[in-house]
């Protein structure tokens, strides 16, 4: 049988209804660019399709060769674990499907001149508005996702440095959504010390989501205790056309074989500086819990564009929404549970676990990766057996969880 090729987006997902839309863009975006090639896109958790339904879905259209991208910025554990995890598993069950895995988007000159189209279109809209200030009275501030990964924390500070040269601000830092540290209250708290006129907050991500709302909240929150400095909001990447060449790019590097992931600085693999205890470490996939579990509930007042509100209890009460406590994978705490899940596996319901997803690690959650999925039908899965799921997801700790500007200090709301 002749080999028919097909093309997978595979992405991390998210509560926010608007963030799936704009994810599917992409695949939309490579149909384009691939018109006789099917291209399909799928989930790690909280969004359907999940991977291994978009996997079924080029199944059913014939394809027995695979190229998998990750829709993921750079390398941390989604890149490097998860994704993995679910396509190896979903290649041993489903024999004559060959799945070939790309990189990461990474450190790319396109990906740095989206940015840079983002940080001007912003940069013209406040001199319009608000008045004409020079790029040397200018601070910038590159947010990135946050790992517990240092090597992918580091590339939004190397993003950070070339966006700063090439557009000549007065100054620039960086700070991080979650997981590490500086958060981006503190990042902004110590750039608002340093004397400039205009602060410019980009979020080097993706797509909206929980954490963009975030970020933008804590940037208003800076911005109120500063009245004299000029805080701007520029836009995250979206579906930038030369963030769609990028995934070109990769889908043509699995075809020419040189999709090779950067191995010399992870912590799994190398001894890094204050990460040595994690080399070695198991690397699966730890999302089968909120595997195929919708966005934001279906009646929360978010109407789609979640903010994470509903992961507070107080919110939760005034509403008459479920909520579960959040966990934190700041130290290996157990992960508490919102119902059986060897009972109860109805994934249609868009509930919202609660749990705080900074997984950027390798664990080993103890899972039972044998269990069977029935691929025949659009995502049924029987999880009616035993999968180890007791829930005590043994993360390995952040070793700077307790840093003043880091994730564990900030949980504490402000009075």
């Amino acid at each position: 049988m002749p080999e028919k090729t097909g093309i997978m987006v595979c992405g991390h997902g998210s509560r926010n209804q608007n963030a799936a839309r704009e994810f599917a863009t992409v695949a939309e975006g490579l149909k384009a660019r691939y018109p006789d090639v099917p291209v399909e896109y799928g989930y790690l958790e909280f969004c359907n399709p999940v991977i291994s339904e978009g996997l079924d879905r080029l199944r059913a259209k014939g394809v027995t060769r695979v190229l998998a991208v990750p829709g993921m910025l750079f390398a941390a554990g989604h890149a490097k674990n998860d994704i993995p995890s679910v396509l190896n598993t979903y290649q041993a069950q489903n024999p004559g499907t060959v799945i070939n895995y790309g990189r990461e988007l990474g450190i790319d000159l396109k990906m740095i001149r989206a940015a840079g189209a983002r940080i001007q279109a912003a940069l013209d809209t406040a001199n319009a508005e608000q008045g004409r200030v020079e790029l040397h009275d200018t601070l910038l501030m590159v947010v990135g996702r946050g790992s517990s990964d240092p090597d992918a924390n580091s590339n939004v500070s190397k993003v950070m440095r070339m966006l700063w040269e090439g557009f000549g601000f007065g100054w620039a830092e960086t700070c991080y959504s979650g997981v590490t540290f500086p958060l981006v209250g503190p990042g902004l708290s110590h750039a608002a010390k340093l004397g400039y006129k205009r602060v410019i907050v980009f979020p080097y991500f993706l797509f909206t989501g929980v954490l963009i709302k975030r970020i933008y909240s804590e940037t208003d929150a800076v911005a109120e205790n500063h009245p004299d400095i000029q805080f701007i909001k520029a836009s995250y990447l979206s579906d930038h056309p030369l963030v769609i060449d990028t995934f070109q790019d990769r889908v043509q590097e699995i075809v020419d074989g040189q999709a090779l992931m950067n191995c010399q600085m992870c912590k799994y693999r190398e001894q890094v500086l204050g990460f040595e205890a994690e080399v070695g470490l198991p690397q699966e996939s730890h999302h089968h819990h909120v595997e195929g579990i919708g966005g934001g509930l279906e009646n929360c007042p978010c109407n789609g564009d979640c903010d994470a509100s509903c992961r507070e209890q107080e919110f939760c009460e005034k509403h008459g929404l479920p909520w579960t406590p959040v966990h934190s994978h700041a130290s290996p705490a157990p992960l508490e549970p919102v119902h059986d899940h060897s009972h109860d596996h109805d994934h249609s319901h868009g509930h919202d676990h609660g749990h705080d997803h900074h997984h950027a690690h390798g664990h080993d959650h103890g899972h039972d990766h044998g269990h069977s999925h029935d691929h025949g039908h659009g995502h049924s899965y029987d999880h009616s057996h035993d999968q180890g799921h007791s829930h005590d997801h043994h993360h390995h700790p952040y070793p700077h969880a307790d840093h003043p500007h880091g994730p564990r200090s900030m949980e504490k709301k402000k009075s």
